[in-house]
Order: structure tokens, then sequence, then C-alpha cells
């Protein structure tokens, strides 16, 4: 059985064709778009509160805050296109080639297994990394000190979410929708971890600020 049984809309047969002829180019560009998205969405949903510009400012910057469109956006899509793109499109790949042609139970446990203890630990220790840097680390000890903080946290999700995942796609979804497919789900995802961290931040800033009031 699968998700994908009728003729794909011209939109996703160009998509797919772009995937085909320049995997890496249109997977950093899908990529840097999503990570933007899940920025500016993320901060829409947790309301966080707007960084005004100067009055005297353009029309259009002030338009661009109001929607959360700030430099962190653009660094976010940065990351995407620079390094989650890139390191995705290696790191899957090498998995997608090593079980080429693998179909029973123990290729596609192994395929989960591979994904699990392989390619989620160096994607979840680059993610921290540049996280760090776009959150303002200045030096490889802060960088080194987030990623061993965060690491488990964000590792034990994947572990629970990644192979209920790849055993969905292994079943349901043909390997040339993976990507999209993929990027589906993590866009998702990724917006509401997003606008639940930056919910718990604005918690947290207003336990403190009551606490200072009462001090």
């Amino acid at each position: 059985m699968s998700l994908y049984t009728a003729k794909p809309n011209p939109l996703l047969a160009s998509y797919l064709l772009q995937l085909s002829t320049h995997p890496l180019r249109t997977k950093a560009v899908t990529t840097a778009t999503l990570c933007f998205l899940q920025e500016v969405l993320g901060s829409n949903i947790a309301k966080m509160p707007v960084k005004k510009p100067a009055s005297s400012a353009p029309v259009l910057l002030h338009l661009l805050a109001r929607a959360h469109v700030d430099l962190r956006a653009v660094k976010m899509a940065l990351y995407g296109f620079l390094v989650s793109a890139p390191l995705s499109h290696y790191l899957v790949g090498a998995l997608q080639k090593a079980f080429a042609g693998r179909t029973g139970t123990g290729a596609k446990v192994g395929q989960i297994v591979a994904n699990n203890l392989l390619v989620a630990p160096i994607q979840t220790s680059a993610y921290l990394g540049c996280m760090a840097v776009i959150s303002g680390a200045k030096t490889l000890d802060e960088v080194i000190k987030t990623i061993k903080a965060g690491f488990f946290a964000v590792i034990r999700i994947q572990w629970i979410a990644s192979p209920l995942i790849l055993t969905f796609a292994q079943k349901f979804v043909p390997v040339e929708l993976w990507v999209p497919f993929f990027n589906l789900v993590q866009f998702v995802l990724g917006t509401y971890f997003n606008a639940r961290v930056k919910q718990l931040r604005l918690k947290a800033l207003a336990k403190k600020d009551e606490k200072d009031k009462e001090e």
C-alpha cells in the first residue's frame, strides 16, 4: 500500500524533477525556507513580544517586525541552507545507498538502528552547535557546553519519533517521495517545538519578573 498511487500534481512533479536533477541545491533551498518559516511561525504562535524598530524606520521594517521576521529568522535560514540540508543530504543518502534494494524486515530494522545510532547523533550535535552560535555563543567552549547540555534531551525525542516516522515511510511512502515527506514531518514538529520552547522561555521570564517585583 502507498500514499502515492495517483499521478502527482504539476507542482510536485516539477519539484521532484528538480530534486532528481539538482538534489543538493533543491534540498538546501527547501530546508532554508522551512527553517525560516519555523522561526517566524514559532514566534507568532508563542506570541513573542515584537521588537519594534525605530519610529523613523521604513514601513517595510515595521511590517516585518510585526510578522516576527528578524535577524534570527535569517540566521535559521542560513543554518538550513549551509548546514542542515547538506548534512542530511550526505548522511541520509549514504544510509539509503547502504540499504538500497533490501526490503526484508531485517534490513528495515537495520536501517532504523543505523539512523538512530549513526545519523541522528551527528545531526543533533550539529543542530545544537549551530543553535548555540545563533543564540550568541562566541567561543568553542560555549558551543560544546550547549551540545553537552541538550544532547540527550534532543536525541531521546529523535529516538522515539524517528523509528515511527521511518517505519511509516518504509511502508507507505515511495522512496522518491521520502525527501518531501520527511521535510513536511520535520517542519510540523520543528514548528511545534520552536513555539513550545519560546512559550516556556516567556513563562520563565514572567516568573523571574514577578520574583524581582516581590523582592
